[in-house]
């Protein structure tokens, strides 16, 4: 294995293994609502890559921005914000599993977007794990008795925030602290006003809840490096595929600490989701495999 691929495996295991954790630690932000400690995320995450983006001296990039960037950048940090503040409440409310589900099914709700925006076609393997898919919400939403919309809500989310970011030219760490800085002023003003009103909880918990506050920022934006950096050295199969470890810390930790009810119907939605990644995953190695042998055997003509 090439240290380049070892170093991108790292990174890439290190940006879901941070977010699969996640479970553990937006708990311990209480008694802070979901839309609090988003504007904490947020803010933080801004001053951090205001940092970053200085330490790569990429400043200059911002003066090359045209306007349809700009209103693509603040699509994104639109979508990546519902996403964020939807997980913060899952969690946070005791629907790990839930949030678990949304990142399991992201992959394939990524394929119908690619059908339904970017004209993609489908092949016989993609459209049965997405027909797949459907059956297993279906199946989820007959167990709970309406649909699993914390799930759908955070799959739909972060694959139109991937379908948003496909088409933004611009240095995924300067795209990721301008998708912070379009959305500081109104999180910022969240809470001020908040403070003001006295019921916000940054100042009134202790030193301890301000450090983890300020963390949360910290702990969103170092994801999202490791990740841009895993991004630049793995094959998008291999990206693939390490997307699983989230969902799948998270789901444990849903069920073995967080002690969330797991009927026989919401196992078997589940498993028909796992059914679903297999078979995409198996055609997504598959395909990689033949343009591998393709692109030798070019080479060797």
């Amino acid at each position: 294995m090439s240290d380049t691929r070892r170093s991108g495996l790292l990174f890439g295991v290190g940006a879901y293994a941070s977010w699969g954790l996640f479970p553990a630690f937006f708990p311990l932000l209480k008694p802070a609502g979901a839309v609090e400690v988003l504007a904490h995320r947020i803010l933080w995450c801004f001053g951090l890559m205001v940092v970053v983006t200085a330490a790569v001296r990429r400043l200059g990039d911002i003066r090359a921005i045209s306007g349809r960037t700009w209103l693509l950048l603040t699509c994104a940090s639109a979508l990546i914000s519902v996403n964020w503040v939807i997980y913060i409440y899952a969690v946070n409310n005791g629907h790990v599993v839930d949030a678990a589900l949304g990142y399991f099914i992201n992959p394939l709700v990524t394929i119908a977007l690619g059908l339904v925006i970017f004209r993609e076609r489908l092949n016989g393997a993609q459209f049965v794990a997405l027909a797949i898919a459907v059956v297993a919400v279906v199946v989820l939403t007959v167990e709970v008795g309406a649909p699993p919309v914390i799930g759908l809500g955070l799959a739909l989310s972060f694959a139109l925030y991937g379908a948003v970011k496909k088409v933004v030219p611009v240095d995924p760490r300067v795209s990721v602290g301008l998708e912070a800085a379009i959305a500081t002023p109104p999180a910022l003003a969240y809470i001020v006003v908040l403070q003001a009103n006295g019921q916000g909880t940054f100042a009134n918990h202790g030193a301890t809840h301000i450090v983890l506050l300020i963390l949360s920022g910290v702990l969103t934006a170092v994801p999202l490096l490791l990740f841009a950096a895993a991004a630049q050295r793995l094959p998008l199969v291999t990206l693939g595929l390490l997307f699983y470890l989230t969902p799948a810390m998270q789901l444990t930790w849903g069920v073995i600490v967080g002690h969330e009810p797991m009927p026989p119907a919401r196992w078997l939605g589940f498993a028909l989701i796992w059914l679903a990644l297999a078979v995409f995953s198996a055609d997504g190695l598959c395909r990689s495999r033949v343009d591998r042998r393709d692109l030798e055997s070019s080479y060797l003509r």
